[in-house]
């Protein structure tokens, strides 16, 4: 995958945007079961803004809810993105990622455990409500080793994730994403390992873009919402050119309605995070792109009944 957040160059006008900017209001919200306001902001999608410049416009926006990718913590120090999370009232679904346990990243297995164990603690500082773990490609392991690899390095994670409070989201993707992420595709690999550890602080992450073909999927919602720690939500795109290939809600082939209600209807109360890898969107005016996404998104609940 290509980095996009080489060079920002936006760090210095960053803090001081937050800071004229970070007492206008908020939209109001009528309940926290309000589905507009469950919609996250995936830092990813905006991957020409700092991380300060994301905290502000999401909000002006209309959008309360962020998840973080940790690249652009790289320049802004914890203290200042605490202050301006904590200023800015924007709810911190999840931090992203942690894992790589496989070490075919370049890592060692022990750097791998220690990587994630500091995003463990920087997700409890930033208030994240879970961790994204990705294993790592399988690489030359065979199958079971690479399984044995992620199995060891989550055991040695969830004392601290139980310690700080942090769920740790295991993130099953699709088999595009093989060569250089994960060995882990389907929604019954990953079933069988939280069911491994039965763990109340081990769930999934839940991606449409990744799950979306899963045989009789919509009937297997209500048994593993309870399991679910976000839901990301981005469209498919006939005949994706790479793993930075993918679509807005609705210009793909998921019928994202469809996904939506079932997930309300067996209970998910939990964030939608919009999640847009695209080398095209990318290229895009920001803001438009942000606006975008979220009028889709308002226009996927359309069909959606609340429950």
């Amino acid at each position: 995958m290509i980095n996009p957040f080489r060079s920002s160059g936006h760090s210095a006008d960053s803090k001081s945007l937050f800071f004229h900017s970070a007492h206008s209001p908020l939209p109001e919200t009528d309940s926290a079961v309000s589905l507009a306001h469950r919609l996250s902001m995936s830092q990813v999608t905006t991957a020409r803004w700092s991380f300060l410049e994301d905290v502000v416009n999401y909000r002006r926006l209309g959008i309360s809810r962020m998840a973080i990718w940790r690249p652009k913590l790289i320049d802004v120090s914890e203290e200042c993105c605490q202050e301006a999370i904590r200023e800015s009232g924007v709810q911190v679904s999840s931090l992203g990622w942690g894992g790589g346990f496989t070490g075919t990243n370049g890592h060692s297995f022990v750097e791998a455990v220690h990587d994630t164990r500091s995003a463990i603690v920087t997700a409890a500082a930033l208030g994240a409500e879970s961790l994204t773990i990705i294993s790592g490609p399988q690489g030359a392991h065979i199958g079971s080793h690479a399984r044995r690899l992620l199995v060891e390095g989550i055991a040695e994670c969830l004392d601290t994730a139980s310690e700080h409070g942090v769920t740790l989201a295991v993130q099953p993707m699709h088999r595009l994403f093989r060569p250089d992420w994960t060995f882990l595709h389907t929604l019954d690999a990953t079933l069988d390992l939280l069911e491994q550890f039965d763990h109340p602080l081990l769930k999934m992450a839940f991606g449409t873009y990744h799950l979306w073909r899963e045989p009789d999927l919509l009937e297997r919602i209500p048994s593993i919402v309870p399991l679910i720690a976000s839901v990301q939500v981005s469209d498919w795109k006939p005949n994706p050119r790479c793993d930075n290939d993918r679509a807005l809600p609705g210009d793909g082939e998921i019928p994202l309605p469809s996904v939506l209600q079932a997930f309300e209807d067996a209970g998910y109360r939990g964030s939608y995070e919009m999640e847009i890898w695209s080398r095209d969107h990318w290229k895009s005016d920001t803001e438009s792109l942000v606006t975008t996404c979220r009028d889709r998104f308002g226009s996927l609940l359309e069909g959606v009944v609340p429950q």
